[in-house]
C-alpha cells in the first residue's frame, strides 16, 4: 500500500485556492443567510464523519468548540437520530447533510428535500446546501490523498 499519496493542494495549489475561496464564500452566505457557526459546524462534522475524513472532523470539532458547542453535543452527532440534544433546525440540516454526501444513492428525496424545506427558508436552505457541497469537495481531497490529521487545535490546510 502506497504511503504517500499525491498532495492535490500542494501539486496545484490553484485550484485548491479556488476551493478554499468559494468555502470561504459559502461561509460568508451561511452568516448572511441565518446559519450560525454551530449549526454550520455540526453539518461540517457529520458530512466529514459519513466520508471518513478524520483531517477535516478534526478541524471543525476544534471549530465547533469555538463556537460554544460542547463534549456531550459532539459525541452525539453520529446518533443524531436518537439524540434529544439536537433542536428542530439542527435535525433538519443533520438530515440535509447525509441527502448531500450519499446523493449518489437517492439525489434529495422528495420527502428529505419537505421537511428539510418546512424548517428552513429558501435562502437557509441554499446557505446549507453550499456548505454541504463544499465540505464534501473537501472530504474527497483529504481521503483521496490521505492526509495525515492535523493535530488538536490545528487549523491546518489541506
Amino acid at each position: 500500500m502506497t504511503e504517500t499519496r499525491v498532495h492535490l493542494s500542494r501539486t496545484e495549489p490553484t485550484a485548491y485556492q479556488a476551493l478554499d475561496a468559494f468555502s470561504k464564500t459559502v461561509g460568508e452566505i451561511c452568516a448572511a443567510n441565518g446559519i450560525d457557526d454551530r449549526l454550520k459546524e455540526i453539518v461540517m462534522i457529520h458530512c466529514s464523519q459519513l466520508n471518513g475524513c478524520a483531517y477535516c472532523t478534526r478541524i471543525h470539532v476544534d471549530r465547533a468548540i469555538a463556537a460554544g458547542l460542547d463534549a456531550d453535543v459532539l459525541t452525539q452527532i453520529p446518533t443524531w437520530r436518537e439524540s434529544g440534544v439536537f433542536s428542530d433546525r439542527e435535525r433538519a440540516a443533520l438530515e440535509l447533510a447525509e441527502a448531500f454526501t450519499f446523493i449518489h444513492e437517492d439525489g434529495i428525496p422528495d420527502d428529505v428535500y419537505d421537511a428539510v424545506g418546512g424548517v428552513f427558508t429558501e435562502k437557509e436552505y441554499a446557505a446549507l446546501s453550499w456548505a454541504c457541497v463544499s465540505i464534501n469537495a473537501f472530504n474527497r481531497i483529504v481521503v483521496a490523498g490521505r492526509y495525515p490529521v492535523p493535530s488538536r487545535g490545528s487549523q491546518g490546510q489541506a
